[in-house]
C-alpha cells in the first residue's frame, strides 16, 4: 500500500514539474521531468519523469509569435460562439466551434470564443495558446 501511495506521489510530482517547464519546449520539459523523477523515484522515476515531461512540452509548446500576431490581429467572425465550458489550454474546442486555419503555418488555425481568441491544433483542436 505504501508503494502504491508513493509511485502516485511520485506521478504527481512528475507531471507537475513537466506542465511548469512545458511552456519553454520539449527539451525542457523532459529535462525537468527526468530532474523530478530522479529525486523522487530514482533512476526509473527519470525515466518515467522525462517521458511525461516531454509530453507535455510537446503539447503545449507555444506557437512562433508571427502566429500570435496573426490570430491577434484577424478579423473575428461575424456569428459571436459561446461555449458553456471554460477554454482551457491543453484541451479540445467543442466541434460546434469554427476553427480557421493560420495562413502560410497549417501546423495552427484559431478561433474566438467567449470573447476569448484561442490558437488551436487543428487535427485536435486541442487549444494551445489563449491570446489576452
Amino acid at each position: 500500500m505504501l508503494i502504491k501511495h508513493s509511485i502516485s506521489a511520485a506521478a504527481a510530482l512528475v507531471l507537475a514539474s513537466g506542465v511548469a517547464f512545458a511552456q519553454s519546449s520539449t527539451v525542457n520539459g523532459a529535462a525537468g521531468g527526468a530532474v523530478t523523477g530522479a529525486i523522487v523515484g530514482g533512476p526509473v522515476g527519470a525515466a518515467v519523469g522525462g517521458v511525461a515531461g516531454a509530453t507535455v512540452g510537446a503539447i503545449l509548446e507555444p506557437p512562433p509569435q508571427k502566429v500570435v500576431t496573426y490570430v491577434r490581429e484577424a478579423p473575428a467572425p461575424s456569428a459571436r460562439v459561446v461555449v458553456k465550458q471554460k477554454v482551457v489550454v491543453g484541451q479540445p474546442l467543442p466541434t460546434t466551434v469554427v476553427v480557421t486555419p493560420v495562413p502560410d503555418n497549417p501546423k495552427y488555425a484559431y478561433a474566438v470564443v467567449n470573447d476569448e481568441r484561442v490558437i488551436v491544433e487543428p487535427s485536435s483542436r486541442k487549444v494551445i495558446q489563449v491570446i489576452n
